[in-house]
Order: structure tokens, then C-alpha cells, then sequence
């Protein structure tokens, strides 16, 4: 037997190894990417809900706000401290099959004008 007959379908079996190794690289690659994008989105989300409720605007106005920047899906929590209004938006990291339990999460408070 030669050695070129020994070696044969060692291609095949380290594709089969290595092959789903990339995979689930890439898959992990892009779920922290699409983290650190929902991540960003609540964090803008909740700022602009401070901005608007530090300004004066009714409630209606602020979920227009966080819905605007944090998209259809966010959700808002304010919490009033005395002069001072904390915003937390949550969101879905992704749309679709990928979103399950991964949700990101943004807080910014602000001092409200008188």
C-alpha cells in the first residue's frame, strides 16, 4: 500500500471537522455584532427618551422618541427621582428566528427642566 492510499479521504474528514468550526465562528461573530448594534440603538434610545421627558414633553412624545431611535420593538421604562427622570430601553438583539432571549439594554437619566 502506498502512502498516497493511506492518506485517502483525509480531505473529506478534516472539511467535516472543520467545516462546522467555521460556522460557528461566523455565527458567534455576527451575534456580537448584532449585540453591540441593538446595545447602541437602546443606549441612543434611552438618551433621546431623557432628552424629551427633561425637556417636557408628555409621555406620548417620549415613546415617540425611544421608537424612533430604538425602533418598533423597544421598550420603556421611566422612573421618576425627584428632579431627576432615569429612561431604561430594552430591546431584541435581532429580529426574526436569531432574537430569543438575547436583549440589550440602555439607561441615561436626566435633570428635569422646571
Amino acid at each position: 500500500m502506498t502512502e498516497r492510499e493511506s492518506e485517502r479521504g483525509t480531505v473529506t474528514a478534516e472539511l467535516a471537522i472543520g467545516l462546522p468550526v467555521v460556522v460557528l465562528v461566523l455565527v458567534a461573530v455576527l451575534t456580537l455584532a448584532a449585540a453591540s448594534t441593538a446595545q447602541m440603538r437602546a443606549m441612543d434610545a434611552a438618551r433621546a427618551g431623557a432628552r424629551a421627558v427633561a425637556i417636557g414633553e408628555q409621555e406620548g412624545g417620549v415613546n415617540a422618541a425611544v421608537a424612533r431611535v430604538g425602533g418598533p420593538e423597544a421598550e420603556l421604562q421611566l422612573v421618576h427621582e425627584g428632579r431627576w427622570v432615569r429612561v431604561t430601553v430594552t430591546r431584541p438583539v435581532a429580529g426574526g428566528w436569531l432574537s430569543g432571549p438575547l436583549r440589550a439594554t440602555g439607561t441615561a437619566a436626566a435633570w428635569v427642566e422646571p
